[in-house]
């Protein structure tokens, strides 16, 4: 069998052994994926875009005049085979990925990106659109379907279709360019980050790792055939959860070196690559008539223009920085305090001190510390009995376990979702187990979306990396991963509530700063006493976490907030920097380095003993594809404007009950972006959103700040 090219129009169609050749006959249409090999992939690929072209082709040459059936209704049926691929393939790449899904994403960088322009940039099509969007008042569009024709006519001017000839053909290479260099950048950091694995030869100085973990890294190093070894694997963060354990400075400053020294140089130098995606996306912008990327892109946000992002940015750092200081200046006078009992020379703290020294005083002022803690959250318990019992609490929803259904790797757990009547909504997938083959971080995603049009139900998947510890061990969170969980469950049930006609809208399909939303309220629930009680239970024992420690787990949820909200908005602020640019003055290779330690310097974040939770070259929500936050890393302290608000309605409307979670449902969940997002909001919360809640929540009152007074605008 042969396949077309990415350039004809003639049919193509796939052998019937390949398992996307026709859809899924499975529940929910959940993809065959214990069927669907490497091989398969970039022929569906060649296939669905083909069929597409197809598609869109009837559409132009559809002699009838441009209705909205026979146009936007087309449009939004169009590409079924390569949306089927795609969710597969991307989740994969993610999740699971191999040389050779790896060869293959670099390969279809370039004609995916070349084919979604073939369908916005075709004037033909463009014409059709443009004529339905100038009748709309007289087309008789309920209020949904009119939202997607003026949602279609923006995303047609926002990809070029206003452009001459010639600037389409620019805007074609750069966009072509833009996707291989992304593709290239998630390659080079995933491949960076294991290759910056720290190798150590003596147990002596793993001490203070628990038994657990060190049995982690001895299979971390046997795995990479280095048996009597141990090997301490590292995340896409600057910060490493080893840090706030380890005994041995020495070690802790090799940790952290090799975590922010990833991409400078050496084989996986991600410097070029910055440097030409930032560039890029300048000359684009310019191209489409914005001052800078940043301008182009939060155009289309909730926020709406770069005065908005920087104005709260502003106005969160400085009581943010002042915070970390004070907090600083407790860890020194703990460093000195320590070296004068042990009669050793005192030292100033560094980055790779923060975590070990700022748990010591934690457990010194709650008189707790993680080790403590983890016992109490046995992975099992903390899905079963925390995050889908604060679920079933709030919404009524319940869940069966489908041993049956297939998956990609042995970790991936399956879950049917049903509704409080007893009716199905959907698939949910948990891999909460890192692998050295998964990107780091957490993160949700789809195999199916949730569409009445095309008459699908959602088919979600949480992604986690917590290590896998030896076989009959069991797995210990920590807090922070516990609360990870119930963050990304938010995600997982903003899609399988979604309740909208056109997938164009379907569930997490919303702006990047509201987005991040739904899941950061649902963190809430990871400390609400009824909850915490249910789940946090001695995985030995099962014993319950004694109430004296519960209620300091509570009091500390605070603690470090200063650290925590300073490393954030480092990044969220050298994003913003990077990307309001303007195209001719981007900074070449050499400059990266020292543009980056400029713009946070220039921001007030140039703190050493706290550096950006991201660095730029291994900054993968902004420069890595297909994650998509370039100019967006804001949208995480904008969206918790909004779960801030939200807490606060839930604690001022009973809490945890059905009553709440039926509104919170009705108002937010099921609607997608099927209208304006801060009119939704406002639906729900009553009134504007409120920074106050967020400001409390981050112990960043006091002082007098103006930001007490200010409320996020309406766009």
């Amino acid at each position: 069998m042969t396949y077309a090219s990415t350039t004809t129009t003639t049919t193509t169609t796939l052998p019937s052994d390949n398992p996307f050749a026709r859809e899924s006959t499975l529940p929910y249409q959940l993809p065959p994926l214990d069927r669907i090999k490497n091989e398969h992939f970039k022929p569906a690929l060649i296939a669905g875009m083909a069929q597409q072209r197809e598609e869109i082709a009837a559409i132009t040459a559809n002699p009838a005049a441009p209705s909205f059936e026979n146009t936007i209704l087309a449009m939004e049926r169009s590409g079924r085979l390569l949306t089927r691929v795609q969710a597969v393939f991307e989740n994969l790449a993610a999740a699971n990925t191999n040389p050779v899904i790896e060869d293959v994403q670099s390969w279809a960088a370039a004609p995916i990106a070349a084919h979604t322009d073939a369908i916005f940039l075709d004037p033909a099509l463009y014409a059709r659109v443009h004529d339905l969007y100038e009748r709309r008042a007289t087309l008789g569009l309920d209020a949904e379907s009119l939202r997607l024709l003026e949602r279609y006519e923006t995303l047609f001017v926002r990809a070029g279709a206003r452009l001459s000839d010639t600037d389409k053909e620019t805007l074609k290479q750069l966009n072509e360019q833009l996707s291989s260099s992304t593709t290239e950048f998630r390659r080079q950091v995933l491949n960076g980050v294991n290759a910056a694995a720290i190798v150590v030869d003596s147990r002596a100085e793993l001490d203070g790792l628990t038994d657990e973990q060190i049995a982690v890294a001895a299979e971390a190093a046997k795995a990479r055939g280095m048996p009597g070894k141990w090997v301490i694997a590292l995340l896409n963060t600057t910060g490493q959860p080893p840090l706030s354990q380890l005994t041995s400075r020495a070690l802790r400053e090799r940790i952290f070196r090799a975590s922010i020294g990833r991409g400078w140089g050496g084989t996986y130098d991600t410097t070029g690559l910055v440097a030409q995606i930032v560039k890029l996306r300048a000359e684009r912008a310019a191209l489409l008539g914005y001052a800078n990327h940043a301008a182009y892109v939060l155009e289309d946000e909730t926020a709406g223009t770069t005065g908005a992002v920087d104005g709260m940015l502003k106005q969160l750092a400085p009581p943010a920085m002042a915070n970390a200081k004070k907090e600083a200046a407790v860890i020194q006078q703990l460093i000195d305090r320590q070296a004068a009992e042990n009669g050793t020379e005192s030292f100033r703290l560094e980055a790779w001190d923060w975590d070990f020294h700022a748990e010591q005083v934690r457990k010194a002022q709650f008189a707790y510390d993680e080790a403590e803690v983890r016992p109490y959250f046995e992975m099992e318990r903390v899905l079963r009995d925390g995050v889908l019992f604060a679920a079933t609490e709030l919404f009524g929803i319940t869940f069966k376990e489908r041993t049956d259904l297939p998956t990609y790797h042995e970790d991936v757990r399956v879950f049917e979702v049903f509704d409080a009547d007893g009716s199905t909504l959907g698939l949910f997938m948990a891999d909460w187990y890192a692998r050295s083959n998964k990107r780091g971080g957490a993160w949700m995603s789809t195999f199916v979306d949730q569409s009445r049009l095309l008459g699908t139900r959602p088919v979600v998947i949480n992604n986690l990396n917590v290590p896998k510890p030896p076989a009959g061990q069991p797995t210990l969170l920590t807090f922070d991963e516990v609360t990870t969980a119930f963050h990304e469950f938010g995600h997982a049930l903003h899609s399988l509530f979604s309740d909208v006609a056109y997938p164009l809208f379907s569930g997490t399909n919303v702006p990047r700063d509201f987005v991040e939303y739904p899941s950061q309220y649902n963190e809430m629930w990871a400390i609400e006493p009824r909850v915490l009680a249910n789940y946090a239970k001695h995985h030995r024992t099962g014993a319950a976490m004694p109430q004296s420690l519960m209620d300091k787990v509570l009091a500390a949820s605070k603690f470090n907030q200063g650290y925590g909200t300073t490393e954030y908005l480092a990044s969220a602020m050298l994003d913003q920097a990077w990307h309001q640019l303007p195209a001719g003055k981007t900074p070449p290779q050499s400059a990266v380095e020292k543009f980056e330690a400029a713009a946070l310097q220039a921001a007030g974040m140039d703190f050493p003993p706290v550096p950006p939770r991201y660095r730029s070259t291994y900054f993968s929500h902004i420069f890595a594809s297909p994650i998509g936050y370039s100019s967006g890393y804001y949208a995480y302290i904008w969206s918790e404007v909004l779960a801030a608000d939200t807490v606060h309605w839930f604690k001022t409307h009973g809490g945890l009950t059905r009553a709440g979670g039926q509104h919170l449902r009705q108002k937010i969940l099921s609607k997608g972006f099927s209208a304006d997002m801060l009119t939704i909001f406002e639906d729900f919360y009553g009134q504007r959103p409120d920074i106050v809640p967020l400001l409390e929540s981050r112990g960043l009152t006091g002082g007098g700040s103006a930001l007490e007074e200010e409320k996020i605008p309406s766009t």
